[in-house]
């Protein structure tokens, strides 16, 4: 459910960047990249619709030209359509020189929204006589995640047409990894495999382990291979893999750190889009201490920065320093979308600097604890905003950090279940309709909103014993019901709502 990217969006620029680069990946596997004279990018639906503001064109030439969300080059992929219009070429998979005129080759398709998904993308090659040569299909389904379909499936959507036209445990997922053909982790065997969240508190009632562990057991099964029985955790290879799942997750950790150091350090006063939104969480910053947020230095500044600011102001500025890089375009992680990204790193910057015993055991906790949240949401309901709005992004991301942060204030897995359901629940009905089809406004502010929703969520659960009334189940199927009701103006095509009674904008 994390993964190192860049900013607008995972929906409109992550996941549209690694299909890009899985299509021209496929031309040399296929053998056929020699022969390609002419590509076409054809973008429909939400892709279409709010593209440009998303950057969905420049990320889908970046992919083309091999470049992945973790590796690409920032700086480029924010002027790549000047560098193409200027020279005229993009660098096939990063080996072949080819034409390419971007008013002709990249193409809006804003009047089909495709019954599947509405983050349709097609990927076309021809040869030099005309002659096709691929003609490839894939949806952007939420958080990086992306699905390869077929020319069908880019069929108009119809009045009644299900919200989830395939199961996600049978369809092609690529997971939110950089390995742009990997299979969907649902895919692997694993000793203690769930689908809800009642079997995800049951196995850990009955193996008597925390979700953390039980998320953790899994892992290791999958990064050796896939076992249906536990893993003998003390064997060569698990150590290997556990090793190896530790430096992940707290690689993710640090450039959560990373990415709010930059944020309230930039010296950009304006963000990139035209809305002219003003970058705030730098001079927040300065107002609060002068102590630097040093992201080498994993003590930090301890609870001296109590003294300068409240803890709900510093989680505030958190959050908004990361949705601020996010929405310029920086190194962010998604999690579990772009959209929402400031919100479990605010979070868990709280419990870095506000805990009473922060610890990176502590980290890997919060996160192995928030990724099974997720996963259940991303399983059962949606995480793209363009399915199910804004409640898909903010609402999950809300949840996700609220389990996480209970899970590392001593919660049980039924606190911790309570936590992420009273997270969700007061994110349903959420909307997506971003002015100008940035991730800015409300984007930015929303983080921070959810981010101190999650904290006192987490707070709340722990003040019971884990018996409530709705189920995170019944949460995450209402969210679903409540996103398939929703009218599409409200679901990441700017068609409604702020996005149009803004009109000054």
């Amino acid at each position: 459910m994390f993964s190192i990217g860049v900013g607008p969006s995972s929906s409109h620029t992550v996941g549209p960047m690694r299909a890009a680069a899985a299509f021209a990946g496929s031309l040399a596997d296929r053998g056929i990249l020699d022969d390609v004279a002419n590509v076409k990018v054809t973008l429909y639906g939400s892709l279409a619709s709010t593209g440009l503001g998303h950057g969905t064109d420049r990320a889908a030439i970046a992919g083309l030209e091999g470049s992945l969300p973790n590796d690409v080059d920032t700086a480029d992929l924010l002027h790549i359509r000047e560098r193409v219009d200027r020279d005229g070429v993009i660098r096939l998979a990063g080996t072949r020189s080819l034409p390419f005129v971007y008013d002709r080759d990249i193409v809006f398709e804003r009047w089909i929204t495709p019954r599947r998904h509405p983050n349709g993308m097609r990927f076309e090659a021809s040869a030099a006589d005309g002659r096709p040569l691929a003609d490839d299909v894939w949806f952007s389904v939420g958080g990086g995640f992306i699905q390869q379909g077929v020319p069908a499936d880019l069929e108009p959507a119809k009045p009644g047409d299900a919200e989830h036209a395939d199961d996600p445990a049978t369809v092609n997922t690529t997971n939110a990894t950089d390995a742009p053909n990997a299979t969907d982790a649902a895919e692997t065997p694993v000793p203690h495999p769930f689908t809800s969240a009642e079997e995800m508190l049951a196995i850990c009632a009955r193996e008597g382990i925390s979700i953390a562990e039980l998320v953790w057991r899994n892992e290791i099964a999958m990064r050796t291979g896939g076992s249906e029985t536990p893993v003998d955790m003390d064997s060569p290879l698990a150590r290997h893999a556990a090793d190896d799942l530790r430096a992940s997750l707290l690689k993710v950790w640090r450039v959560m750190r990373e990415c709010v150091h930059n944020g309230c350090t930039s010296a950009e006063p304006i963000l990139p889009g035209g809305l002219e939104v003003a970058r705030r969480a730098p001079k927040l910053y300065a107002r609060f201490t002068a102590d630097p947020l040093d992201p080498s230095n994993p003590s930090g500044p301890g609870h001296s920065l109590s003294d300068r600011a409240s803890a709900v102001e510093w989680v505030d500025l958190f959050a908004l320093a990361v949705s601020e890089e996010n929405a310029g375009g920086g190194r962010i992680v998604t999690a579990p979308t772009n959209g929402s990204a400031g919100i479990i790193p605010a979070v868990l910057h709280y419990y870095w600097l506000f805990a009473d015993d922060p610890s990176e055991d502590g980290v890997i906790r919060f996160l192995l604890t928030a990724g099974a949240v997720g996963m259940l949401f991303k399983r059962n309901a949606s995480i793209s905003g363009a399915e199910v709005g804004c409640q898909g992004e903010v609402g999950s991301a809300c949840s996700m950090a609220a389990a996480g942060m209970c899970a590392v204030l001593g919660g049980t897995p039924a606190q911790v279940e309570n936590a992420a359901e009273i997270g969700i629940e007061h994110n349903l009905g959420l909307t997506c309709d971003p002015i100008g089809g940035l991730v800015q406004i409300p984007c930015i502010e929303r983080n921070a909103m959810a981010a101190n929703t999650a904290i006192n969520a987490a707070r709340m659960a722990m003040l019971g014993d884990g018996s409530h009334v709705v189920s995170l189940d019944q949460a995450i199927r209402t969210m679903k019901q409540t996103g398939a009701d929703m009218m599409s103006k409200y679901k990441e095509t700017s068609q409604g709502g702020l996005a149009v009674n803004v009109v000054e904008c």
